[in-house]
């Protein structure tokens, strides 16, 4: 019962945060764009456009995490991604403008924000209503009663019960016990509810398998654009390095087999230096070999090589892995390069002094959250390091979602649908 007290609590209260902060920030955001959409036509809302619809991607983002986070409801985006040769200025900007007006992506956004503000704000309102509203009724029968009323005439309504002395005040007690007990059993199914029905509105209907062909086209063409861009990659490196210290490595030796009996001085020299660069040869190696796939990440499953890779941050990590068993290899591989890119970026980027790293399996889903206390601000852009994140868990299936209010936190949430062994 304490469990059930608990979770009916906090979904009171969070469902009361949605209420208050979701309510503002929908209503400020379709104005701004209703108005900016009005102002297209004078040339002018070419250009705010862009920024607002971005304003209404990252609040749109903001809510899946939070479903995700909170019940478990998953609202895949489906955002069309921008061409990588964007122009720039204000060209650039009116092609965004065009691109975005021609996603239908971003018309279910705008769709979303009367719905949120109206039903969405009456759906949160609900379960906070529930845990909330039975501490009038108690306030009522210790006391507050007197406040109201003089004793003869009704001085305060408490849901339908009149409230004109002590024992009505009791009665109004007794109610505020049944909208308790109610709001312990349904206050987190009515919080989930909620999220349900910004599921329904975000989640495409009519022509979603059409565009399900289409995300799963592109990712199929960004997975081989990036193969391809890997082996060259590697194979530079091999020529570079590697490859060119073995061919030096030959020669010392050829030279040594001449000057052993000549000048076994210089030839000792040579050893060394031969030697020497064996040892870097294998190091470049075992780099190389290591930016293929992690060695511990073959050995020891994801949780231990993100791990391993929070130990090298310049910023303090914490890491926490909840999964009972290991997914396949190339999906191990796609999250640990995808928090291995979220975690550059809080380094260059964010001017965190904290990082947090959540890895856990649920629903058929590896979930993982990246979590740090910078400045906040990250944006999925074109060519950037969240945009390519993105690019990779969609090869996959996976979605990625970011959190990043001016001033922080910043999260990231990246979700691959998979099974462990």
């Amino acid at each position: 019962m304490g469990t059930r007290a608990r979770s009916a609590v906090v979904a009171g209260l969070r469902g009361l945060a949605l209420a208050v902060v979701g309510f503002a920030g929908s209503v400020t955001l379709f104005v701004l764009t209703v108005l900016s959409l009005a102002f297209v036509l004078l040339g002018v809302g070419a250009l705010t456009t862009p920024w607002i619809l971005d304003l209404v991607r990252h609040w749109a983002n903001w809510r899946r995490a939070v479903a995700a986070e909170w019940c478990g409801v998953r609202i895949p985006a489906a955002y069309r991604p921008f061409p990588a040769d964007l122009p720039g200025g204000v060209l650039g900007q009116v092609t965004r403008c065009r691109l975005m007006l021609g996603d239908p992506a971003t018309w279910r956004d705008l769709r979303w924000l009367p719905v949120d503000m109206t039903a969405g704000f009456a759906t949160a309102l609900l379960p906070a209503a529930l845990v909330l509203y039975p501490v009038e009724g108690y306030a009522l029968a210790a006391g507050l009663w007197r406040v109201f009323t003089d004793g003869t005439h009704i001085g305060w309504w408490y849901a339908f019960v009149p409230v004109s002395g002590q024992g009505t005040a009791l009665l109004a007690a007794l109610l505020a016990t049944v909208f308790l007990g109610v709001a312990l059993f349904v206050a987190p199914a009515l919080l989930k509810a909620h999220f349900q029905l910004t599921r329904a509105v975000l989640v495409p209907a009519d022509g979603e398998l059409a565009e399900r062909v289409r995300v799963l086209t592109d990712t199929r063409k960004d997975a081989v654009d990036t193969s391809a861009a890997e082996l060259r990659r590697i194979e530079r490196d091999l020529h570079d390095g590697a490859q060119a210290r073995l061919v030096a490595m030959g020669m010392d030796l050829g030279t040594i087999e001449a000057l052993i009996e000549k000048d076994p001085a210089k030839a000792k020299e040579m050893v060394a230096r031969a030697r020497r660069s064996s040892a870097d040869a294998l190091t470049e190696l075992r780099d190389l070999v290591r930016g293929i796939h992690p060695p511990v990440l073959a050995e020891r499953g994801l949780g231990d090589a993100v791990r391993a890779l929070a130990l090298r941050l310049p910023v303090s990590a914490e890491v926490g892995v909840e999964t009972a068993g290991r997914a396949d290899a190339p999906v191990e591989s796609a999250a640990y390069f995808a928090v291995s890119e979220a975690l550059a970026n809080v380094v260059k980027h964010a001017g965190a002094d904290r990082v947090w790293v959540d890895i856990r399996h649920e629903d058929g889903r590896l979930r993982i959250a990246v979590t740090d206390d910078g400045r906040g601000g990250a944006a999925v852009e074109a060519g950037g390091g969240l945009a390519g994140i993105e690019r990779r868990l969609g090869t996959f299936d996976g979605v990625l979602a970011v959190s990043s209010p001016a001033g922080g936190p910043t999260m990231v949430t990246m979700e691959i649908p998979c099974v462990l062994s």
